[in-house]
């Protein structure tokens, strides 16, 4: 297996036709998945200037499909604080999610609604952060991201190889 991707076949990933306002905001892909083969999570935040910083890790507690999902949002955020970023869009496919997080739907489930609190906490650290929904096909990075995370065996303390896009 080759460590190495080629740059011209992930930038394609990111062609977005962007308004003049969204100039200076990052963009921020993420997607969870709770199956018999496992939890995992990934995401991937994207620079003004189309840097990528992605993101991916295997879970080792039980948890369902939609706590997957508001797992891996929460971790590209708080990278996302981590990097100084104030201008913030998030796109997932998880349409339960997104409707959540912009407040359009309630969260009932007593075990999202903790999720759905530490998101809006964070959210307080951006000058602007808005949350869109994609379909599943439209979002490559994660699934991506999600097929390298299933090429790899890890055990509970193992360590990905370093990959450089």
């Amino acid at each position: 297996m080759h460590l190495e991707f080629p740059d011209e076949d992930i930038k394609a990933l990111f062609e977005e036709k962007l308004k003049d306002e969204d100039r200076d905001k990052w963009i921020m892909w993420f997607d969870g998945a709770s199956n018999t083969l496992g939890h995992r999570v990934r995401a991937a935040l994207v620079s003004p200037d189309n840097q990528c910083i992605p993101f991916t890790a295997r879970w080792y507690f039980d948890c369902t499909n939609n706590m997957a999902e508001y797992e891996a949002c929460a971790l590209r955020i708080q990278a996302a604080i981590d990097f100084n970023v104030k201008l913030l869009k998030v796109y997932g496919d998880s349409t339960l999610v997104i409707h959540q997080l912009r407040g359009e739907w309630e969260t009932s489930d007593k075990k999202l609604i903790p999720y759905q609190a530490y998101i809006k906490k964070l959210a307080k650290f951006f000058d602007d952060v808005s949350f869109h929904h994609i379909p599943r096909e439209e979002n490559q990075m994660a699934d991506a991201l999600a097929t390298l995370a299933s090429m790899f065996q890890l055990t509970p303390h193992g360590d990905l190889p370093y990959i450089e896009f």
